[in-house]
């Protein structure tokens, strides 16, 4: 399907940022950026035009997209001063689409005040790390209003291959609690099998080879597994990130009164690493708090 070129705007070009980004401006878009940090020069060169705060994009761009860490984030990018909201003109029918991974109640207070505005809101958070990101391979949870959705469709698929509407807004945002909540019970789980592996004096490597052809196969262990065999932790999405949504399960869930026992333990490996200091290590680190605990690497560190 070919999209006629339109105005973008993407604040926020992290890790998965600046690749997401990157594929929008690939596809012919004009895009108009903003982040905190340096402009990564493969946007420059591709022609992204850099604007001096969140209302610059708002002003020029008609669909913005935002990727930032942590629902404070999300609030000041949107609010201050020389935020986003500051940007959209009121009936213009402006559009923004927040990827981040935040708060799902405070996501329904911000869309609320985007909609005054008269400009649709989506939350669409994504799931799928930093190869996702550069593979065009995301999974994106929307919520959002169905027309709303069908129109934005076209450039979530620039950037993911799984997307779905879940509901209406916020529900994306609980959608990524539930994946988050799966994958660190997963990564516990592969570290758990792989400590005691290993510690059992069985190679790791071996175990892991064996298990991808089972019932215990799953990409956990495809991927992250490797990553605690091989030691490598350069992050793809850190463990201080994955403790904020972790955090953001807990608080909802004692809202819901139920209970997520396991999640609660995942949150604490979680916590154990950061206090080693591993918190801006890749959430595959998570092994660390095991192999603390046990006295003892699944492998030694390269």
């Amino acid at each position: 399907m070919t999209i006629p070129s339109l105005k973008l705007g993407f604040i926020g070009l992290g890790i998965m940022g600046a690749p997401m980004a990157g594929h929008l401006l690939k596809a012919g878009h004009t895009l108009f950026v903003h982040t905190r940090s340096k402009v990564p020069p493969e946007l420059v060169d591709g022609g992204a035009t850099l604007c001096t705060s969140a209302q610059g994009v708002a002003e020029r761009a008609d669909i913005i997209f935002l990727m930032l860490p942590d629902t404070p984030d999300v609030e000041k990018v949107l609010f201050s001063d020389s935020g986003v909201a500051s940007g959209l003109t009121k009936g213009k029918g402006k559009t923004v689409v927040d990827c981040s991974s935040i708060d799902p109640i405070a996501t329904k207070a911000f869309a609320a005040k985007i909609r005054v505005l008269g400009c649709d809101y989506l939350d669409a958070p994504v799931s799928g790390g930093e190869v996702g990101a550069k593979a065009a391979s995301l999974t994106i949870m929307v919520g959002a209003e169905q027309a709303a959705f069908d129109r934005v469709k076209p450039l979530f698929e620039l950037m993911g291959k799984n997307i779905t509407l879940v509901g209406g807004v916020g529900d994306g945002q609980v959608c990524k609690v539930a994946n988050q909540i799966i994958v660190a019970l997963n990564i516990a789980a592969v570290s758990e099998a792989l400590v005691f592996a290993s510690k059992a004096g069985a190679d790791p490597a071996k175990v892991r080879q064996a298990l991808m052809g089972g019932f215990a196969a799953s990409r956990i262990l495809e991927v992250h597994g490797e990553r605690m065999i091989k030691r490598t932790f350069a992050p793809g999405f850190r463990i201080a990130l994955h403790q904020k949504d972790l955090n953001l399960a807990l608080q909802g869930a004692r809202s819901l009164g139920v209970a997520l026992p396991q999640t609660a333990n995942a949150a604490q490996l979680m916590q154990t690493c950061s206090a080693l200091g591993f918190g801006q290590q890749d959430h595959s680190a998570l092994v660390k708090a095991l192999e603390a605990m046990a006295q003892h690497p699944v492998a030694p560190d390269t």
